[in-house]
């Protein structure tokens, strides 16, 4: 970027532009997945709309790759560029709920720990995914997956309205009344279209949250998969969790010997008060756990109490399955052996269903109708583990092949290539975006994603003069 382009980025911007030479860049870098080492040549942390407005028109003119970022919690890395511009948004985090209408107004860069925060003290929640250190934006735009969605349905399925601004700098509405295309588009597409700056979101009551932790010796995992198995096919919609082999923590409530060391556990999310809990539990307490947490907690306490640690290496993927037979879960229980341990490594097994399979909406996330989801989510310290920790997801992956549907939630992956993004949309879908796609970003200037091309060349707008 030219000196006389930056001094004009930095005139009358209200947040604060960081180039690599200025004290605080390296930390305003920084992003969730330390395996993701880019150095933009700005970051422009907007606290305004036209401080976004001012930020695409500097890159547009200097003709700088744009990276949005929210929480910077893509495994991908998506939420940086090598020697482009950063959008910023973490200092527009507020959130204003009317707990009236049980609605909610969170502006782009919020986390859902600001989400939380703002809606439990009138006992009502968004869906949220299921730690609280994920941006709101781009959780909600690529469809939203998390404890809640058996009950309320996925993030998107209750998105009432973005505020976008676009390629051109125009900031524009999104609702069912308002550029419903577009709104639609905003229901999985993720951020291919542009810059959301505020998302209106539907809220339900919550009353009480409880949280159930089941810890088994890791031979125990088959047994135990089967019972979870059985258990979620019939279980009401306020049960949410999964089946997770995981590396035992020094918490209050581990046994000493097992800090370190590989379980399987059983997480059970509940929508309700503890009592029903327990009697949703008791076929797991009976197979005598090592560890046996059943509780009432807070939904924005069970949030953090599973964050994901920052700072480490990262590699996830997911695959989607229809059924869950035997070999499915033999298979799945015996590649547990190949994490690295000790790590925060975590080989999960979901359980979908509920308000998300039974919805009739046609937005692009047809991941939605399958029932159970493996999600390996490889996370390390040493790099002398890369390749032992990616051969591992991958190989997750191969075993589940047989099973699996195909469609892919892209909040899960890194950057798999073009089929897994078209797998992640649907192809009828991807055609709609694609048009919708031409329309607000001719250009793809908005590309740091799981990109949707525009749907046919266009020719560039014109660039103003530099200097």
């Amino acid at each position: 970027m030219t000196d006389t382009a930056l001094n004009r980025l930095r005139s009358g911007f209200s947040g604060t532009v960081f180039v690599p030479a200025d004290d605080g860049f390296e930390e305003a870098r920084t992003l969730f997945n330390a395996m993701t080492d880019l150095r933009p040549g700005v970051i422009a942390q907007c606290a305004t709309v036209d401080d976004v407005r001012r930020a695409i028109e500097c890159a547009r003119e200097e003709e700088l790759e744009i990276a949005v970022r929210g929480g910077g919690h893509s495994v991908a890395g998506m939420g940086s560029t090598h020697g482009g511009l950063v959008v910023d948004l973490r200092r527009m985090n507020t959130v204003a709920v009317d707990g009236e209408s049980m609605l909610v107004r969170v502006s782009g860069g919020a986390l859902m720990r600001d989400l939380d925060a703002a809606t439990a003290p009138f006992g009502l929640a968004a869906v949220g995914g299921r730690v609280s250190t994920t941006g709101v934006g781009g959780f909600t735009l690529g469809g939203g997956s998390g404890w809640l969605e058996r009950k309320f349905g996925l993030a998107c399925d209750n998105l009432l309205g973005v505020d976008l601004v676009t390629a051109e700098g125009d900031l524009v509405r999104a609702s069912a009344d308002e550029r419903p295309e577009l709104f639609w588009a905003l229901h999985g597409g993720g951020g291919n279209f542009g810059v959301a700056t505020r998302l209106d979101m539907r809220l339900h009551p919550l009353p009480e949250f409880s949280l159930g932790l089941l810890m088994f010796r890791p031979e125990a995992g088959p047994d135990v998969g089967r019972l979870w198995r059985d258990v979620m096919e019939t279980a009401p919609d306020e049960l949410g969790g999964g089946l997770i082999y995981l590396v035992a923590q020094p918490e209050p409530f581990v046994p000493e010997e097992l800090v370190g060391t590989l379980v399987c556990a059983v997480v059970m999310t509940f929508a309700g008060g503890e009592s029903a809990l327990r009697d949703l539990a008791a076929p797991f307490v009976r197979m005598s756990p090592e560890v046996e947490v059943l509780t009432a907690m807070p939904y924005p306490e069970v949030q953090q109490a599973l964050d994901d640690p920052p700072g480490y290496r990262n590699y996830w993927s997911v695959e989607h399955l229809d059924e869950l037979p035997d070999e499915a879960l033999d298979a799945f229980c015996a590649r547990a052996d190949e994490m690295v341990v000790p790590s925060p490594t975590g080989h999960i097994l979901f359980a979908f269903g509920g308000a998300v399979d039974r919805s009739l909406a046609d937005y692009p996330v047809p991941w939605r109708h399958a029932l159970w989801g493996v999600h390996p989510l490889a996370m390390w310290e040493d790099p002398e583990d890369d390749m032992r920790a990616i051969r591992w997801v991958e190989a997750v992956r191969e075993d589940m092949r047989p099973w699996a549907t195909g469609d892919v939630y892209l909040n899960f992956v890194t950057d798999e290539g073009e089929e897994r993004v078209l797998a992640g949309f649907g192809e009828r879908n991807h055609a709609r975006l694609s048009a919708v796609k031409t329309k607000y970003d001719p250009d793809n200037l908005f590309h740091r994603n799981h990109n949707i091309r525009p749907a046919r060349p266009m020719p560039a707008a014109p660039r103003p003069r530099r200097g």
